[in-house]
């Protein structure tokens, strides 16, 4: 459509996921008219991020350096593990200030269709972090998606033997639903979960 740097700028937007056509048309205008410094500041973050952000040697959330902030944090709970599939998914549990526990990043999730299997992930890692030491529970937290259940339940068949607790965080209805909306997969899985008041 365009021609020379403004398709190029277009073209890189549009390389971003969840970034469409139109989007990254509408960001690269933004930016072109934006004022110089603001522009830079982008290009300088980016920058930034890829010389300085790094992959904790413990967990694999990202980091500034060898280890990152929760793992270097001796407040915390070493005894339980929160397993995760990104590192943005440690902002959710975190956000919910009901974890105080250490954390450990797959880095996806097992899908065949995708050619990712168990290998690809840091289960290994996993295995070998629970013996090296203090871990008494896990907490599988993956994504409630076919995909992000089946790596729940590859790693519980995995982790079980090792003799120590592995729980799955509930899953059901989120606040201010209507059952009759929800569908029966929710609503069954609300259903297992419920606690007593």
């Amino acid at each position: 459509m365009f021609e020379g740097p403004v398709q190029d700028l277009i073209d890189a937007f549009r390389r971003l996921p969840g970034v469409g056509s139109k989007s990254a048309q509408r960001l690269a205008f933004h930016l072109l008219r934006a004022p110089a410094e603001e522009a830079n500041a982008l290009a300088d973050a980016i920058r930034s991020a890829k010389e300085k952000v790094a992959i904790c040697g413990e967990c694999f959330n990202v980091s500034e350096g060898e280890r990152c902030k929760f793992c270097r944090d001796a407040r915390r709970d070493g005894t339980i593990i929160c397993v995760v599939e990104e590192p943005a998914d440690i902002v959710a549990v975190e956000r919910t200030q009901e974890f105080r526990g250490r954390y450990h990043v797959l880095g996806g999730h097992i899908s065949p269709i995708d050619g990712v299997g168990p290998d690809d992930l840091h289960m290994r890692e996993l295995i070998e972090r629970i013996g090296r030491g203090e871990a008494k529970e896990v907490i599988l937290a993956t994504n409630p998606t076919v995909e992000g259940e089946a790596t729940a339940i590859y790693l519980a068949s995995l982790l079980k033997p090792l003799g120590l607790r592995v729980t799955r965080i509930a899953s059901g209805l989120p606040v201010g639903g209507d059952l009759e909306y929800a569908d029966e997969v929710t609503l069954g899985r609300a259903l297992e979960g419920r606690r007593e008041l």
